[in-house]
């Protein structure tokens, strides 16, 4: 069993910059890949960034140069650092967990983020 928690977000301005945090209460958190996911009002679930095992991040075109993924093994702990933020960026962020053998995934119950033009 485990479970995660985000926090970090907020209103900010168009522009702005926010980070969010997700700490990760699980076993063996270093072999987890960890992964931001969004979802804005009336639309679906999109990924944002995910950091592997290895530290190998990838992220979505529509963030990519503007946020950075990033974790501390020593603290259980991933981040997202979110800079230029637009108003399309208002959204609930999600921290997802993601172990493949044997599957196990953990979902955080998210953080609001609000961009005001």
């Amino acid at each position: 069993q485990g479970y995660l928690a985000e926090s970090g977000g907020g209103v900010v301005l168009a522009g702005g910059s926010l980070r969010l945090s997700c700490l990760a209460s699980i076993e063996n958190f270093y072999a987890y890949e960890m992964q931001w996911y969004r979802q804005a009002p009336g639309k679906e679930r999109e990924s944002v960034a995910y950091i592997k095992s290895d530290f190998r991040r990838f992220y979505s075109d529509s963030v990519l140069g503007r946020f950075t993924i990033s974790r501390d093994n020593t603290k259980n702990m991933v981040y997202l650092e979110m800079s230029n933020l637009k108003p399309a960026a208002t959204a609930v962020y999600f921290c997802d967990a993601d172990f493949s053998t044997p599957p196990r995934n953990y979902w955080g119950t998210g953080t609001l983020v609000t961009v005001s033009s």
